[in-house]
């Protein structure tokens, strides 16, 4: 086995090799703005240190959000090309899922992560491995009560500390807790992956105006 996992999905560009046994090779990059510039120099980087060719890798691991149009798109893209070039399997996994795993907590938690426009992406967790709510996106003051005394997860927790007093590691997503999340569930049976599709949860910041004139020659 060896999964390349990605993920775009937050201001964290991160890849990730795992050979079935830990994690061989990682990177990440916080960058909001560069996620198109950084995603295959990252998946470069990774290949070299770990010292594999591209067509060892079995299966790609991706995060599939929730997170912003724009950046959550370049790595569910990529990694679409990439299993349709090697003929492997495309793995998705809830992005907030990869934080919660990666945060080791053994006991009932949240993560939030930074969904712009004052609010968070957000779920409710029973430990790192069972989530126990969809993700959702809302303002922090309206589950400020709701999450109330639990440990919150993500950069959501540390812009809003009003809302999420107890805020916890890791602040970014990391493609290692992703891949290692993956190669468990691999192992397992295979069981509990999503479709490689975005979970948007709501409509893109870009829109087309509704009024706009008309500019072709009569």
């Amino acid at each position: 086995m060896l999964l390349l996992a990605m993920d775009t999905a937050t201001p964290a560009v991160t890849v990730a090799l795992h050979d079935g046994e830990a994690v061989v090779a990682s990177t990440s990059q916080v960058d909001a703005r560069r996620h198109g510039e950084l995603l295959l120099p990252a998946v470069d980087r990774v290949l070299k240190e770990a010292g594999r060719a591209l067509d060892s890798v079995t299966g790609i691991v991706v995060g599939v959000g929730p997170g912003p149009y724009t950046g959550l798109r370049v790595g569910l893209v990529t990694a679409a090309a990439f299993s349709s070039a090697l003929g492997v399997p495309v793995h998705g996994l809830c992005t907030l899922d990869g934080l919660a795993y990666a945060s080791g907590i053994d006991g009932p938690f949240a993560v939030a992560t930074d969904a712009r426009r004052k609010e968070v992406y957000w779920a409710r967790y029973e430990d790192s491995r069972t989530r126990v709510t969809d993700a959702a996106v809302d303002r922090p003051a309206e589950i400020a009560e709701r999450l109330a005394g639990l440990p919150v997860v993500g950069a959501g927790a540390r812009l809003y500390p009003e809302a999420f007093p107890d805020a916890r590691d890791p602040e970014h997503q990391s493609a290692a807790g992703l891949a290692a999340l993956a190669a468990e569930k691999l192992a397992a049976g295979g069981e509990g992956f999503l479709d490689p599709l975005p979970m948007y949860l709501r409509r893109p910041d870009a829109q087309v105006p509704k009024n706009y004139k008309v500019v072709t020659p009569k």
